[in-house]
């Protein structure tokens, strides 16, 4: 029969068997194989890096990643699953110098390229199996053995295909522009990977006199970057903002904006003394073209060098009055605006800091690092008397994402793709995608397409994908190469067709220019690692060179998910290549994750010593309870609060209940050689309980098949948890007699034939979200009776739901019971009357009346002799009101005393009624004032009459009588009697079949009710015989509603 099942919650060894058994019997890719030839429904996952560890936010991508294919493959549809390894960029770089002991690009030349690259093609797999490990103990379903690698020589090939039709159609080319630049790697970022890397900084800025040329004055300007001092060039105002010439209290002429004054020279007043006196006022407009002394003679030099104009005021809306003086300094060479204004200009370029982040030799910091020649800059104007204030500010700064290098603004010759060209067919795209959640895509996605800037594609670094463009050393023509069969007929090789497309094996490769003869060599640049993994929709086909079929096949991918920092990382690739190359979205729903906390909200990092090692949590918890939690805790793009009581409670409210549900059958229907084969299930035959579970069944099975269909992860999982809570909690504990019945009745096989379908039904409903436990049950309960079904529960098909078992109307009556007994259980709780005694009555008032089966059942359930239901509980309830202060204070003030002393004098009942006919209670104060009062205003309290206790809610109240008679004192003793001897039979470890002999002893009143109730205890507790004034077996004393006596327990059968 069934495998025995340990009630025990340790799901991890289990996990670890059923894993093995995935591996053994090759269940995944079984389930791949039979669904060959069905409708695809295709996934791309987006490719980790093999050099770094997972991390607990990997679960959470990894477990929605598998569960909904898991579910479409159960939904009949072939789900290809490829998985893939991002292994280009400077994450692998930099992790290859720390292993050789290197610094920076000079010591990786001079360490040689060739040995590097092949240093770093190693290291990309360092953490491959820890990775295979980690998804195979999480439960994620991806083909590893055939990975793609953006790495591989035919993904390179694709990428360069689609690089030449980029180029081919313009959009890529070469410009001179202010990038954000990493001074320790030596290379420009992507506007989505400065994205990644802010942090908050205290820093100092500087209020700066720049002295007028020919006038005893100063123009006060502001920058948050002393450092690009050296190199200013020019001062620039809003030219419609209102400026102000001014005599401070300092004794100083200055200009600056009018709207500043106050907070910029405010300090400067004394008792008596105003800050400034205004001398005249400008707009913007007006002070254009004013000059002003150099700052530093190295900037001078320069722009004399290239006999172009410098240091005077210039305009451009750009410039705020939030911050500052309302003058904002000007150096080219720094800053997106300051390039714009200086191209406007025509000012000189001065760059007086090298591609390492230090200033020149033309400086007075020569070598220094920008960061570290501010304080020296502060202090040097300091002394000349030229720094009037250097406020200190907080602001978000970017730094680089692996080196954690601050970043600077950086002129730099660059490749650019040209987005803003693309950014409408960008928009309209992504207007194409449902997006979960809409705000996401329509917000924070959206209004960065809207904004979108030109894509600084490369990098000056090593190991990447090598930019396809070759350059004559001559005439500096360009031309792309799309191809390793182009590239070898352009140089006339035919072994160029198997060159290795990486550094420096690449560089070798040169040929003639075909508009001079020159020598044509490729430039030295490799791409941006983004561009790797959003070409992967096409380039792990290797097309358009083959596979050209399945590639059209499985393009748009019908799902993606990730975390929501990838609206700017492979969301965005993905879209902008695909926009690119095919106008399309390369997606058609996305799922964005939030971000995985600690449990007080706060972002995990090893630093902060709050990170949680995956590993660690998978094997404390098991990979069921960690999914479950990630699926039910919250809306998948909220961030996850991650912490073991929550991931314990969750396994305990759902996982624990539907396994002990499972044990509990098993159990009996061991003992009852309970074979579900052998019998089926007679809907006309069955129960009102039983068709209720079925009804309740076939909505799970249509509301998740729903909420999983249009990706409702947290509500397909609360749907089955209260399913299963009703199930054990309500069905079982209701049913629970029916399987203890003698020999095999219809109403006991009708039991566990409506137990089994709803536990096996279930636990395919489940498969996709805890894979592991649905599998353990499935295998018990079905594959040892039935050898010709499905190998595994993964191989089986999604429910689908008997709409002739579904009655809305038995669920909504069942549903009222439920709300009677809840209700019932408040006012027990209320009236301090345990469950086990019994009460003469309770009334209730409803809606409607309930059928006596129904009454029945809340009899039963409340342990009550009868209920009635009933119109009217005046007789039991009266209401009491009081003014709730906080609104009601805000809206009537000076009536709020008299508003008491009304409220006081209604009739309870009759002013329930109104509130709850109108919304609202209304009556006039003395003075003719009208008072509207609704119920959120008003403090509403339940009166008790003596006696009787009530408990309700807007739709239902029930009052319990708590008179009780001494016949109901009595029954109250013979139920604890009863519960008592069971839990005895628990601790002494007896089966549940095992009958036993009961003793008592040392109390006459429990002797008493024993020897009346001998008959019914006996049957309850399978005792033989009741033995007074004697002890023997397990024995333990007990205190039974205050009388104190001694009871024992013995088997007399095994």
């Amino acid at each position: 029969m069934y495998k025995k099942v340990s009630t025990d919650m340790n799901f991890v060894e289990r996990e670890k068997e059923v894993e093995k058994f995935w591996d053994d019997e090759n269940i995944f890719q079984k389930s791949m194989d039979e669904k060959e030839g069905c409708p695809d429904y295709i996934f791309y996952d987006g490719p980790p890096t093999a050099n770094g560890k997972p991390h607990i936010g990997h679960v959470l991508t990894r477990v929605i990643k598998d569960m909904i294919p898991r579910y479409r493959t159960m939904k009949g549809y072939m789900v290809p699953r490829k998985a893939g390894w991002d292994t280009h960029g400077l994450p692998v770089e930099l992790e290859v110098e720390k292993m050789l002991g290197l610094d920076g690009k000079d010591q990786i030349e001079k360490y040689g390229l060739e040995p590097f690259i092949k240093k770093c093609k190693e290291s990309v797999w360092k953490y491959k199996g820890m990775w295979e490990d980690f998804s195979g103990t999480v439960g994620f379903w991806a083909d590893m053995e055939h990975p793609y690698v953006t790495y591989d020589n035919n993904f390179i090939e694709s990428e360069w295909w689609a690089l030449k039709k980029i180029w081919d159609k313009g959009l890529l080319y070469k410009g001179f522009k202010i990038v954000p630049y990493c001074p320790r790697c030596g290379t420009p970022l992507s506007a989505q990977e400065v994205a990644q890397g802010y942090k908050d900084v205290k820093e100092r800025s500087a209020i700066v006199r720049f002295k007028v040329k020919d006038e005893d004055a100063y123009i006060l300007a502001w920058t948050t970057t002393p450092w690009t001092l050296p190199s200013n060039l020019a001062l620039c105002v809003n030219p419609k903002e209102d400026y102000a010439k001014v005599k401070a209290a300092d004794g100083r002429v200055y200009y600056m904006a009018c709207a500043l004054l106050d907070t910029v020279l405010g300090r400067l007043a004394e008792e008596g003394k105003d800050a400034y006196e205004v001398l005249a006022t400008y707009k913007g407009t007006e002070l254009e073209g004013k000059e002003y002394e150099p700052l530093y003679q190295c900037a001078a030099d320069e722009a004399a060098k290239q006999r172009k104009k410098a240091f005077y005021v210039v305009c451009d809306e750009y410039v705020t009055l939030t911050d500052g003086t309302g003058v904002v300094h000007i150096a080219p060479a720094f800053g997106e605006d300051d390039a714009n204004v200086g191209r406007k200009y025509d000012l000189p370029f001065v760059q007086l800091v090298n591609d390492k982040g230090q200033l020149t030799d033309d400086t007075p910091y020569a070598g220094l690092f920008v960061k570290d020649a501010d304080p020296k800059v502060l202090v040097d104007l300091d002394k000349r008397g030229q720094l009037f204030d250097a406020p200190k500010f907080e602001h978000d700064y970017p730094h680089c994402w692996r080196c954690d290098t601050p970043l600077i603004y950086y002129a730099r010759e660059s490749w650019f793709i040209k987005m803003t060209e693309v950014k409408d067919k960008l928009v309209a795209n992504n207007n194409t995608v449902n997006w979960i959640p809409k705000s996401i895509g329509e917000g924070r996605f959206g209004n960065w397409l809207e904004n979108v800037q030109d894509w600084g594609i490369s990098r000056n670094r090593y190991w990447g994908t090598p930019l396809n463009i070759w350059e004559c050393c001559d005439c500096g023509c360009q031309e792309s190469i799309g191809s390793r069969a182009e590239l070898a007929e352009r140089s006339g090789n035919p072994d160029d067709a198997k060159v290795e497309l990486h550094r420096p094996y690449i560089d070798e490769v040169t040929f003639k220019c075909k508009k001079c003869g020159g020598t044509m060599k490729r430039v030295p640049e490799v791409i941006d690692c983004w561009f790797d993994s959003g070409a992967m929709p096409f380039a792990q086909h290797h097309y358009p060179f083959e596979n050209k079929e399945l590639f059209e096949q499985q393009f748009p991918a019908d799902f993606i998910s990730e975390a929501v920092d990838q609206t700017r990382g492979w969301f965005y690739s993905l879209l902008a290549i695909s926009t690119l190359i095919f106008n399309k979205a390369p997606y058609k729903n996305v799922i964005v994750l939030g971000h995985v906390q600690d449990e007080n909200g706060q972002k995990m990092s090893k630093s902060k010593g709050n990170a949680v090692d995956p590993f660690d949590a998978l094997q404390t918890y098991g990979a069921d309870a960690i999914r479950w939690y990630f699926y039910i805790n919250s809306a998948p793009w909220l961030p996850n609060r991650f912490h073991g009581k929550a991931v314990i409670e969750g396994q305990r409210r759902f996982m624990g209940t539907l396994w002990n549900t499972y044990a509990f059958f098993v159990l009996y229907a061991n003992i009852d050689n309970f074979d579900a084969t052998k019998y089926t299930l007679e809907y006309d035959k069955l129960p009102v309980m039983d068709k209720w579970l079925l009804s309740k069944l076939n909505s799970l099975i249509k509301e998740v098949d729903d909420d999983l269909g249009n990706y409702r992860i947290p509500e397909a999982a609360r749907a089955l948890q209260d399913f299963v809570d009703d199930m054990s909690n309500w069905y079982v504990r209701r049913s629970r007699e029916r399987f203890w019945a003698k020999g095999m009745e219809q109403d006991k096989i009708n039991a566990y034939m409506t137990l089994y379908t709803a536990l096996v039904t279930v636990a395919k409903v489940a498969a996709p979200m805890i894979p592991f436990m649905t599998e353990d049950i499935y295998q018990n309960l079905v594959r040892s009776l039935d050898k010709e079904a499905p190998e595994s529960i993964h191989l089986c098909d999604f429910p689908v739901a008997n709409e002739a078992h579904i009655d809305k109307d038995l669920e909504a009556k069942m549903e009222e019971v439920l709300k009677v007994v809840v209700l019932g259980r408040a006012a027990r709780n209320t009236a301090n009357i345990k469950n086990r005694q019994p009460i003469g009555r309770m009334f209730v008032k409803a809606e409607t009346a309930l059928p006596e089966f129904y009454q029945e059942i809340i009899q039963d359930e409340l342990n009550v002799k009868k209920v009635e239901f009933t119109d009217d509980v005046r007789a039991f309830t009266s209401y009491s009101f009081k003014p709730q202060l906080r609104t009601v204070g805000r809206k009537y003030g000076k009536y709020v005393n008299e508003i008491k002393e009304i409220l006081a004098g209604l009739d309870g009942n009759q002013a329930m009624d109104t509130l709850n006919e109108t919304d609202l209670l209304s009556f006039e104060t003395q003075d003719g004032t009208k008072v509207e009062l609704a119920k959120e205003d008003l403090l509403i309290d339940m009166a008790q009459v003596p006696g009787f206790v009530s408990e309700g809610d807007n739709f239902v109240t029930v009052v319990l009588d708590t008179n009780l008679t001494p016949e109901l004192i009595e029954e109250g003793f013979v139920r604890e009697i009863i519960s008592k001897i069971q839990t005895m039979r628990k601790e002494a470890g007896f089966e549940v079949m095992n009958h036993i002999n009961v003793f008592q002893d040392g109390n006459d009143k429990l002797a008493e009710i024993l020897k009346k109730h001998t008959e019914e205890i006996k049957k309850e507790v399978l005792a033989d015989n009741i033995l007074i004034g004697t002890m023997s077996g397990y024995t333990k004393e007990w205190d039974i509603n205050g009388e104190k006596g001694m009871f024992g327990v013995e088997k007399t059968t095994d």
